[in-house]
């Protein structure tokens, strides 16, 4: 069958190279892609929420197919778009209708969701700018640190942990009234913080059954020692060595299963992932956020350690008969380190070369933010490059990552050298 990958980064150069393994796929497309896509996708230049020219693609190259990568198609309703249009309704599309996207969408929206179908997560109240003097008394209440989230999409980077009482109330003050994530901070929500380490667990579900993937970990902040201001993702490792089989149980039983649970109970169209961000207090896990598609970077350690065919997979998503297919996963640990341009995630300059992809052995390069120019590999983004190893262990992994990162060169080129400080 044709396939299209909806997306540009890291995470989409992820599912092509893994779609471009199956005897399932003649061709492949990416839309809008990277310098790394098109060594094994066509590459076809259209927004990912231009549905219109997605339809028209879709048609001419006759694609059965369509992956959909980042969440802002989603959110807009790509999933309701093709169900509702006779030309594309026998078309599989792996995401979630726009009500199921609105896990992603609202903060507030996935809070009482997590209430409603009593899934263990911190408690919390949202507030908007007629309503910033309560926040204000709210915050009042809570013992720091102070955790205000964007309600709306902020391309990971709407929520601030905070230990001043003041300097919060500031902050919400800035987010509802001076918009500091534009129309995401219209509401914010305020939560209680949970003491404890952070993973996340990713689900694949068909609306009625579900697969649970690898777990990973990834590291949001720019600095060493997770300082600094966050990022769309510096690296993951995968497994995450403290998530024993008991605490798997309890995730199971307590998180996942009630959450797909409570999508076919509110008759929420879900064909797609689930990407179920975690913190393990005690010995128990919480939710923090739902994201309703695969992250990036933990894309490039989880899809590789999946062995399973994944368009078979997929396969069976969109035929609703996961329950008829069992899951491969590699036993080794995966991680990946994400290069990035200097300045990030702040201003930077792109279209620096980028040069040493070709010298890397044992380790596979994934794209994230490059593009072609005159024949040259040039970035295009503040994270540029990821670089996954896999080894017995995920330290031993790191090394030969970090290795082959060196082999790397582009101007202002920076990474994080410490990951897996904390494990």
């Amino acid at each position: 069958m044709n396939i299209l990958v909806l997306g540009s980064g890291g995470r989409e150069h992820t599912f092509a190279y893994k779609i471009a393994q199956s005897n399932l796929c003649d061709k492949l497309f990416v839309a809008p892609g990277n310098a790394g896509t098109a060594d094994i996708a066509t590459n076809i230049s259209i927004s990912v929420t231009d549905f219109d020219a997605i339809k028209n693609l879709v048609i001419d190259e006759k694609i059965e197919m369509v992956v959909v990568g980042p969440e802002d198609p989603l959110v807009q309703g790509i999933a309701d778009f093709f169900a509702n249009d006779s030309d594309l309704k026998n078309v599989a599309l792996i995401g979630p209708s726009k009500e199921g996207a609105r896990l992603e969408g609202s903060k507030e929206y996935a809070k009482e969701f997590l209430f409603r179908h009593n899934i263990p997560t911190a408690a919390y109240q949202s507030f908007t700018a007629n309503t910033v003097n309560k926040g204000k008394e709210f915050l009042e209440t809570l013992k720091p640190p102070y955790v205000l989230k964007a309600d709306g999409l902020a391309a990971g980077k709407g929520v601030l942990i905070l230990q001043d009482l003041e300097t919060a109330k500031a902050e919400l003050e800035n987010m509802l009234t001076n918009k500091k994530f534009g129309a995401a901070s219209e509401k914010v929500v305020i939560e209680e913080f949970l003491d404890g380490i952070e993973l996340s667990v990713f689900v694949l579900t068909d609306g009625k059954n579900y697969i649970t993937l690898p777990t990973a970990k990834d590291y949001k902040r720019i600095g060493e020692g997770d300082t600094g201001l966050n990022t769309g993702g510096m690296g993951a490792i995968s497994p995450v060595p403290f998530a024993d089989s008991s605490f798997m149980d309890k995730i199971e039983e307590r998180v996942v299963k009630p959450t797909v649970e409570g999508l076919t109970k509110e008759k929420i169209e879900y064909k797609g992932f689930i990407f179920i961000g975690l913190i393990k207090v005690g010995d128990d896990p919480k939710v923090i956020e739902y994201n309703v598609r695969m992250g990036d970077p933990e894309t490039e350690v989880v899809l590789p350690r999946v062995k399973t065919d994944l368009v078979s997979l997929f396969n069976h998503v969109s035929n609703q008969t996961l329950d008829k297919i069992d899951i491969d996963i590699d036993p080794r640990s995966a991680t990946t380190v994400m290069t990035v341009s200097g300045g990030y995630p702040e201003a930077y300059e792109k279209g620096k070369e980028i040069t040493g992809i070709d010298q890397i052995k044992d380790s596979i390069v994934f794209h994230a933010g490059t593009k072609i120019d005159n024949g040259k590999t040039v970035t295009n983004g503040g994270r540029v490059i990821a670089i996954t190893s896999f080894d017995d262990d995920f330290r031993k992994a790191l090394e030969k990552s970090y290795q082959n990162i060196e082999k790397l060169t582009f101007e202002k080129m920076y990474y994080r050298k410490d990951l897996g400080f904390d494990l």
